[in-house]
């Protein structure tokens, strides 16, 4: 089952306080996840960012929300209770409690302060919590970004490629320094570069890297691969601008010998990360309450 949007969660967490007792956060978690009938894998389901599992923050901001219109109460932290209005609501058997319905209730107006957004179709949209929507908005800029980074590095010419490859090794920490790996890497006449470079003082890798636009099938795989034999190496790279197929993956998954394969868009995500060739425009900070700070002791 598809774990459910935060307003979905209102009403059978109302619901589930509705006995008036205190009840702890992550008991509520687990109640809904039981009535919903989530998978382990679904209740581990982490935010794009990997800081909290996504039900958790969905059920989150729907105890967010009706405390914020008066439905529920936190007496101490991490802990829920429901209110007289929320037993009220309840005595009205509402089929669904949404953004749409809590509007009745002037402290939830307050706390959205809607102006402009009291168009219901806008209010409607909102099914994301705030989390999963500048995560999403992250994850669509990022993903514009690495298409763009590939159609500069497919349109880049060889010397170009070399550049960023022996680049982009160096600061993920092979190849020792520019130097040295720019004299070990070299064009090799088909659009790509191959050389030895160094991993740590124990050890050499051996590199590849193709500027293509068709997939890595399971022959060119073999063949590097014979490659790495040759020369007694223990481990193998092989970069693409393209993809891998299916039988080049499982085949690098079958051998003994260590082959680690980056395909382009694995490559871009790598310069993303190692701030090579994008530079940062805005930085946003998402910060939360530290409860441990309000802690009395």
């Amino acid at each position: 089952m598809a774990i459910p949007d935060y307003q979905t969660l209102m009403l059978p967490l109302l619901e589930y306080a509705s006995d008036g007792k205190d009840h702890t956060f992550q008991d509520a978690v687990q109640y809904l996840a039981g009535q919903f009938k989530l998978s382990d894998a679904e209740q581990r389901e982490l935010l794009p960012s990997g800081q909290q599992p996504i039900f958790n923050n969905r059920v989150g901001w729907a105890r967010t929300y009706m405390k914020k219109a008066g439905l529920l109460e936190t007496p101490k932290r991490a802990v829920l209770r429901i209110t007289k209005r929320g037993q009220e609501v309840l005595t009205r058997k509402p089929p669904r409690i949404d953004v749409n319905y809590l509007e009745q209730f002037p402290e939830f107006i307050e706390f959205r302060n809607l102006k402009h957004e009291r168009d219901q179709q806008m209010v409607a949209v909102l099914k994301d919590t705030p989390e999963e929507l500048l995560e999403s908005a992250h994850f669509n800029l990022r993903q514009g970004l690495v298409n763009d980074l590939l159609d500069q590095i497919r349109g880049s010419s060889p010397q170009m490629f070399e550049k960023i490859v022996v680049q982009l090794l160096v600061t993920m920490g092979y190849g020792g320094s520019l130097k040295d790996a720019g004299q070990a890497v070299g064009k090799t006449g088909d659009e790509g570069i191959d050389g030895i470079i160094k991993e740590d003082r124990l050890g050499l890798d051996i590199i590849q890297a193709k500027r293509w636009a068709n997939t890595v099938g399971r022959p060119d795989i073999q063949k590097f691969v014979g490659a790495l034999q040759g020369q007694r190496a223990r481990k193998g790279i092989f970069i693409t601008t393209s993809n891998f197929s299916k039988d080049a993956n499982e085949y690098v998954g079958k051998i003994d010998t260590k082959i680690v394969l980056v395909d382009g868009d694995q490559m871009a995500q790598y310069m993303i990360d190692n701030n090579l060739g994008v530079t940062l425009v805005a930085n946003y900070a998402v910060k939360r309450i530290d409860s441990d700070f309000f802690t009395e002791e």
